[in-house]
């Protein structure tokens, strides 16, 4: 039998329902899917908990475990020894008490934790894969830096958010290299903390149209009256957003501006012409949709997530990043979530700014998406293990 790969998880803060709890717990206790509870084929061996909270999952689950919580980040990577001692790292900087900035930014530590990892790489004279949840940073400089040292020692790098390896209902897969002609996503909340999802959730799928990924030559934010003015003069699509807010069960009766006072959006000029948007709905709606013109005919999609344990598109998600762990490929570019995160900071920056419309020429990103992705759900609905929470509640703690 081949050697099982140990696996450090680094994370900020480990509670009920944190995004440590919805996938580090899994590589612990196994993944909930509709085909059944899969057995991690990996062993999280030692844990960095920056912050622990009154409701704290780590100590309990590492004892049950037998993993070590280290005091250091490099300790937890080299086991305590002086050289590089695991095969794979989970970067989890996402919850716990952190500063904002005034462009309602949350600064979390991911390119300090991850300087502390490749400073371990690098002094070893090895690296491993890591995955870092969700953006890589809050600033271009630090995000750039992040996935240019990973390429530069040589670590498999995959970073992001569950919502591209989620449901979809009805499902839509477009083919490699489709004639997309425009593009929306829809979601809700912080357009910080959410605004993020619902660019994966247009990224994952626009990324597949003719000549691949080109890069993004503008962004603009706007907010209020503003969105909707736009729309009568042809910015964005009112009918494509329509039609993605129609693929979506769980909203109330009546239009977006009957329940959307303030409504906000991202403009995203893309090199080769594309246009996209996203559009967040808070009042109208709470889940993630998308929705296309190809071929002048509208295809439309909604991103349906499980937000009760256990979570399942979180499994589809650790399933990807374990993949990697275990065959050294990541599953799907980090040039995706490089760009997401880069169209995100610069929409951040256009709202601070007056809402002014920003060129882009850093986010000249080209990537090709892979044809396959290893791990996907079976269906456009959770099923089976999917709705059943693991023996130990994710409310627990």
């Amino acid at each position: 039998m081949p050697k099982r790969k140990k696996i450090a998880a680094i994370i900020t803060e480990y509670r009920p329902l944190s995004h440590a709890d919805v996938i580090v717990t899994k590589f612990m206790k196994g993944f909930p899917t509709d085909g059944g509870l899969i057995q991690p084929r990996v062993d999280i061996v030692s844990m960095y908990v920056d912050q622990f909270a009154e409701n704290d999952l780590s100590r309990k689950l590492a004892a049950e475990h037998g993993v070590e919580i280290y005091p250091s980040i490099v300790k937890a990577l080299t086991l305590g020894s002086e050289q590089l001692a695991v095969d794979g790292v989970l970067l989890i900087a996402e919850h716990g008490d952190y500063a904002w900035n005034e462009k309602d930014q949350n600064l979390y530590p991911r390119k300090y934790f991850m300087e502390q990892i490749c400073g371990v790489f690098a002094k070893s004279g090895s690296a491993v894969p890591v995955f870092c949840d969700k953006h890589l940073s809050y600033n271009w400089h630090d995000a750039k830096w992040m996935a240019g040292r990973a390429a530069q020692l040589g670590s498999p790098f995959m970073a992001g958010s569950s919502l591209p390896l989620t449901y979809r209902n009805p499902w839509l897969e477009h083919e490699l290299d489709a004639p997309i002609q425009e593009a929306i996503a829809i979601g809700y909340a912080g357009l910080d903390v959410y605004g993020f999802h619902t660019l994966e959730t247009l990224q994952c799928m626009l990324e597949r149209r003719l000549g691949g990924e080109t890069g993004v030559a503008a962004v603009t934010c706007l907010e209020g009256d503003a969105v909707w003015n736009t729309a009568t003069i042809g910015l964005w699509s009112y009918k494509l957003a329509s039609a993605a807010c129609d693929a979506i069960e769980n909203k109330p009766a009546g239009s977006m501006e009957e329940h959307c006072p303030h409504p906000a959006l991202f403009l995203i000029e893309y090199r080769d012409g594309t246009r996209g948007a996203i559009l967040m709905l808070n009042g109208y709606v709470s889940d993630f949709a998308y929705a296309c013109r190809v071929n002048n005919e509208i295809h439309s999609t909604e991103f349906h997530l499980l937000n009760s344990p256990p979570h399942p598109h979180f499994s589809y998600l650790s399933l990807n990043i374990e993949e990697m762990f275990v065959t050294g490929e990541p599953s799907y570019p980090v040039e995706r979530t490089l760009l997401t995160t880069g169209v995100l900071e610069t929409a951040l920056d256009s709202r601070y700014r007056g809402y002014a419309r920003l060129e882009t020429p850093h986010l000249d990103i080209a990537y090709r998406a892979h044809n396959t992705i290893p791990w996907r759900p079976t269906g456009s609905q959770p099923v089976g293990a999917s709705l059943e929470p693991l023996p130990l509640s994710e409310h627990d703690g």
